[in-house]
C-alpha cells in the first residue's frame, strides 16, 4: 500500500457528476492525473476540510473548499445550481500509479457557500438522510407532485417542445400556447442554460412569466420543453384532472385557527 510507503507520494482527487451527467475530475496534485479514464485536472486551490465520521447515527459531513475557475467550477454556474445535488467522491491516490487508490468519503453538494477567494461546498453523506422527517405532516394542498407515483397524472401530453420568441427578464415569449404552465417547469434544451430548470410562475397565451429571472442570457430560437403544473389544490386536481382519489392533502382538517375563532367571525 502506498501510505505505508517510507516517501510519501499521496494525492487527493474529487471526481464530481453532476445531474446532468457532466463529469469533472481534480486534483490537488501539481500535474493533471488520469484515474479510471477520467482526467483529473490540476487544482492546487481545493483543499478538503477534516471528514468527521462516526459510528452512531449522526450525518457525517465534510466541507471542500476552493477557488472559482471559469474552467472548471465558476460563480454563475453554482448561482445558478447547475451543480446543486452533484455527487461527489473524495479519494487518494499514489500519484507515481493512480491505479492504487483509497477512499476518503462520499456524498452529494448541498449548501454553496461563495466568498471573496472562492467558495466552500457541504458534502452530505448517505446517513444525512437521517435528518429528514419520519412522516408526512397534515397540510391543506397536495404533497405529491405532478406526475410522480403518488399523483398517477399520466404526463405524457403534458410536456412539450418550444422556440423562445423573445425573453424580458423573467418574462418569457414562446412561440405556443403557455396556458396550464403555471407551477410548472421550462426546461432550457439550448443556450447558456442548457441543462437548467427554471419554475414557472404562470402562463397567459404564449408568454410565460419565470419565478426568477434565467441565470445567463436568452437568446431568441433557444429550444425548451415545458412542464405542465399544478397548484396543488383539490378543486384543480378534481376540475382539472380529475383525479381527486389521488389528493395526498387533507383540505378540510381544521387548523390551528380554529382556536382564534369565534361566533360571527
Amino acid at each position: 500500500m502506498f501510505l505505508d510507503a517510507e516517501l510519501a507520494t499521496i494525492a487527493l482527487c474529487w471526481r464530481i457528476e453532476r445531474r446532468d451527467g457532466v463529469a469533472v475530475g481534480l486534483t490537488a496534485h501539481d500535474r493533471d492525473l488520469v484515474v479510471d479514464g477520467l482526467v483529473h485536472r490540476a487544482a492546487p486551490g481545493m483543499t478538503p476540510s477534516a471528514i468527521q465520521r462516526s459510528e452512531g447515527l449522526e450525518a457525517d459531513t465534510m466541507d471542500v473548499a476552493g477557488a472559482l475557475t471559469s474552467v472548471a467550477i465558476g460563480e454563475r454556474d453554482l448561482l445558478s445550481g447547475r451543480w446543486d445535488g452533484a455527487r461527489v467522491v473524495l479519494f487518494a491516490v499514489d500519484w507515481t500509479d493512480p491505479v492504487s487508490r483509497v477512499e476518503l468519503g462520499e456524498g452529494v453538494i448541498g449548501a454553496v457557500e461563495l466568498g471573496n477567494a472562492g467558495f466552500t461546498a457541504e458534502l452530505r453523506g448517505a446517513s444525512a438522510a437521517l435528518d429528514r422527517a419520519v412522516v408526512e405532516e397534515t397540510s391543506p394542498e397536495c404533497r405529491a407532485e405532478l406526475g410522480d407515483r403518488r399523483c398517477r397524472v399520466a404526463m405524457a401530453g403534458r410536456r412539450r417542445f418550444a422556440r423562445v420568441v423573445a425573453c424580458v427578464g423573467a418574462v418569457v415569449t414562446l412561440d405556443s400556447s403557455a396556458e396550464g404552465l403555471g407551477g410548472g417547469l421550462l426546461r432550457w434544451f439550448g443556450g447558456a442554460n442548457c441543462g437548467l430548470e427554471s419554475a414557472v410562475a404562470r402562463g397567459v397565451g404564449a408568454v410565460v412569466t419565470l419565478r426568477a429571472v434565467p441565470a445567463f442570457v436568452v437568446e431568441a430560437g433557444v429550444l425548451v420543453e415545458v412542464v405542465e403544473g399544478c397548484d396543488k389544490s383539490l378543486a384543480t386536481c378534481a376540475g382539472r384532472f380529475g383525479n381527486a382519489v389521488n389528493f395526498r392533502g387533507e383540505p378540510f382538517l381544521p387548523g390551528i385557527d380554529l382556536l382564534t375563532r369565534y361566533p360571527g367571525a
